[in-house]
């Protein structure tokens, strides 16, 4: 302990002696330490902290398998029924439906979270009302509700009152008789539940997916033991319902491996980008102590003289290298507390857990591991070589000026190569992805997204009948919207593009018995739209006609396809006048009037599917909550209230929410845009660090050999001769970096692939413009003290000693 406190007491004194290598190598260090914390910490809060349920690792989600493909998806009801029967293996499953809707109570309409769910569902989680209760299996067909905690306060201002009182929900008055525990929202911060049948009932067909489960293993059952037998279950269902259940299994995962399924590589991938510019910044100051070390060659040496051992010098050096990663670790926290607040603003909004995310005790530990590991990796070989001298030599240099030997220029080398190698891979990374994002924005849509103002809304409707009344209560909507100033041109849609709401099979010209509609029909997107929708959102009529006024529910139905699935289902053909069939609402068949542009429903990234377009006055169920588009050159701030007040004197009852077409497609890029940006930021770092590494060890090597240049000037040498001298010593380390780091990258950026939009991970244009970018920096890095060395004086270099 005695000798413990003394080093410290020394390397602290050597720091105040050296401020302004103290403040580099902390500054440098915990930017490193303070970036990976952040980074932790959203990797911790999204990925590795269990869910705040009891026995999380007992819940699970069951999907449909799709055996073909090996995807799974959503759930239909009949089978979940079977399922429910059948497996022994849960404790509980339940199935769930979630969406958005009107909520109206004492204060007024607004938008909500609505969940549809079965009676096992709040079983399945452990949890219990904080006041009143929940449904039972018995209730499945009430008008029963249980509401958030959040929002029994804000509806009802925390009052137990609340319970039996009612709210309006799709047209129907539901009783309260429960509040959920705090915290509790599950799924996508839910305000209220419904049993699953007590509004609308549930759909009976096994071809329609439109159901989520969630269950909890019974104790002592594994992960594995439960798949079989849902394996085994889902292969009978199979034989026993071969139209709609052919090729279809079902599939267990764990319910946070399902809820960060999305995300989980993303995460890794930021996570491994800052951990490289950790590594860079060791580099960086593994390089600032070697070179200080070899400073202090002489006193390294007279305390050997004096019988320090090799590890008693060793600790020494490595006492100072714990110092600086003590405080280095207390900056990088401080870093992380406010870098994992910029890392939440700056996430995707579809993240899960974004609000677990914290600095709490793992995150520290992860900080004070990193920064033990960060001691390990920067300061062990500068250490070592310090102890590696020879005593007579050391001892008769001259001037208190220790000089540098083969072994420290090799590990000079070694560490600039790293750092070099390192940024290869990272820039190549960012450029990757950068340029991923660039031919995402490139990307023809189909439609126009500029200047148009969107206006959620959803009419609260029961039965065919109210439906009918909010089809007409939007048909005035439009008509008095259209009268506002500023408004060029007006109309509806169930579902924006680029987001598409519903999906299913089509059949053309006939439609096959019930029996024998299966899943393996073709598929296309369904959207509900009002007449002028083409026009107004910018997607081109191709053949035939828009909707009109004429296409009503009591007129024949018809409908307008895109050209992708025109292509599909009539190759060389005219499919106007031809009929289409689809399971949106009804099997009415549908004359098709028109051929209009494809248009990416699933966002950027997704090539156009084949879709139906049906007017909302012909699917009135449907067409119950609809966006107001508004193609105007107003700012949407200013068109907003105007249109809010035509919404209030067409009813009072309707919220709505604002948007632009333009801000849902930034929704839609969100991730990749999130991606590219983190990345390249680290690379711009890393790149940085890499050039304050070169030219530090090149400054350092010139140094060290002002004499042997003054020398080799007096002798004749020109002033070219030593700039190529010098340069040249700097740019075979850093080619010799770039060259592994290309070769690195070449296999780390493979992970990348699925990352990636039309670009190939081994790009060329990605590869050589990272390498040339950072042999540029290099040149640049090198050049300053390499001119410097030209400017040494013979004379002054001849009597330095």
């Amino acid at each position: 302990m005695m000798n413990l406190l003394e080093d410290l007491r020394y390397g602290f004194r050597m720091l105040e002696k050296n401020p302004g290598f103290a403040l580099i190598a902390i500054v440098t260090l915990g930017l490193g330490i303070g970036a990976n914390t952040a980074m932790f910490s959203v990797v911790n809060g999204v990925l590795l902290r269990p869910l705040s349920y009891n026995h999380p690792d007992r819940i699970v989600t069951i999907a449909s398998l799709w055996k073909k493909s090996g995807s799974h998806g959503n759930v239909s009801a009949p089978d979940f029924h079977d399922w429910h029967e059948q497996a022994t293996a849960f404790e509980s499953m339940a199935l769930y439906e979630g969406d958005e809707c009107a909520v109206s109570s004492q204060n007024g309409a607004q938008f909500s979270h609505c969940t549809r769910a079965t009676s096992d569902f709040f079983p399945v989680f452990h949890v219990s009302p904080s006041y009143g209760r929940f449904f039972s299996a018995s209730e499945d067909r009430s008008l029963l509700a249980v509401l958030s905690y959040s929002m029994w306060q804000q509806q009802f201002g925390g009052n137990p009152g609340a319970i039996g009182q009612t709210i309006q929900l799709f047209g129907r008055n539901l009783t309260v008789i429960g509040i959920a525990p705090p915290g509790f929202r599950f799924p996508d911060k839910t305000d209220v539940w419904i049993p699953s049948n007590g509004v609308f009932p549930e759909t009976e067909s096994r071809s329609g997916h439109n159901y989520q489960v969630v269950a909890r293993l019974k104790n002592g059952v594994t992960l594995g033991e439960a798949q079989a037998q849902m394996t085994t279950i889902a292969g009978r269902l199979e034989r026993q319902y071969p139209p709609s259940n052919a090729n279809k299994s079902a599939a267990v995962v764990l319910m946070r491996d399902e809820m960060v399924r999305n995300i989980r590589l993303t995460l890794y991938l930021l996570l491994g980008a800052v951990g490289v510019v950790l590594l860079i910044a060791c580099a960086n100051i593994a390089n600032l102590l070697l070179a200080r070390a070899t400073g202090r060659t002489r006193e390294v040496a007279i305390r050997a003289a004096l019988g320090a051992g090799r590890a008693r010098i060793v600790r020494q050096m490595l006492t100072e290298s714990v110092l600086i990663s003590i405080v280095a670790g207390i900056v990088g926290v401080l870093i992380a507390i406010s870098g994992s607040a910029a890392l939440i603003r700056l996430a995707p909004q579809d993240v899960p857990r974004l609000t677990e995310i914290a600095v709490d005790f793992r995150v520290l530990a992860f900080a004070f591991g990193i920064s033990a590991l960060s001691t390990m990796i920067f300061g062990i070989a500068p250490a070592i070589q310090a102890s590696r001298l020879d005593l007579n030599e050391a001892l008769q240099q001259s001037g208190g000026r220790g000089g540098s030997g083969p072994g420290t220029r090799r590990l000079h080398a070694i560490l600039v190569a790293s750092e070099v190698a390192l940024s290869v891979v990272l820039m190549a990374g960012a450029a990757l992805l950068v340029r991923s994002f660039d031919q995402l924005l490139k990307v023809d849509l189909g439609y126009r997204p500029e200047k148009i103002v969107v206006m959620e809304t959803d009419v609260p409707v029961s039965d065919l009948e109210t439906s009918k009344r909010a089809t007409q209560l939007y048909k005035r909507l439009l008509g008095d919207v259209a009268t506002v100033p500023g408004a060029e041109s007006v109309t509806a849609v169930r579902g924006m593009p680029g987001q598409a709401s519903s999906n299913g099979g089509y059949w053309i010209d006939h439609l096959p018995p019930i029996e024998q509609l299966s899943v393996t029909a073709p598929q296309a997107v369904f959207s509900i739209v009002a007449p002028n929708y083409f026009a107004t959102v910018g997607i081109p009529l191709e053949a035939g006609r828009d909707f009109s006024g004429r296409d009503t529910y009591d007129a024949p139905f018809t409908a307008i396809i895109n050209e992708a699935l025109a292509k599909k289902a009539f190759p060389n053909q005219n499919p106007i006048g031809h009929m289409i069939f689809c399971g949106m609402d009804s099997l009415n068949g549908m004359t098709i009037v028109g051929v209009v542009g494809n248009v990416r429903q699933f966002g950027p990234a997704t090539a156009p599917w084949p879709e139906i377009y049906m007017s909302y006055e012909q699917h009135p169920r449907p067409s119950t909550s609809l966006g107001i588009a508004v193609r105007t050159p107003l700012a949407p701030g200013a068109l907003e209230p105007l249109l809010r007040a035509k919404l209030d004197d067409a009813s009072a009852e309707v919220p709505a929410r604002f948007t632009t077409l333009e801000a849902e497609l930034s929704n839609s890029v969100a991730a990749p845009r999130f991606r590219a940006l983190l990345v390249g930021i680290f690379a711009l770092v890393s790149l940085v660090l890499a050039m304050a590494g070169i030219y530090g060890v090149i400054a350092y090597t010139v140094a060290q050999r002002t004499r042997e240049i003054g020398i080799r000037m007096a002798l004749g040498a020109q002033p070219g001769s030593v700039l190529q001298l010098v340069l040249s010593q700097g740019m075979r380390m850093v080619l010799s970096g770039v060259a592994i780091g290309v070769a690195a990258a070449l296999g780390a950026t493979r992970w990348l692939a699925s990352l990636l939009f039309d670009v190939k991970p081994a790009d060329p244009v990605s590869f050589v413009g990272s390498a040339v970018a950072l042999i540029a920096v290099a040149l640049i890095a090198t050049f300053v003290p390499a001119r410097r060395a030209t400017r040494v004086d013979p004379m002054v270099a001849l009597r330095y000693e």
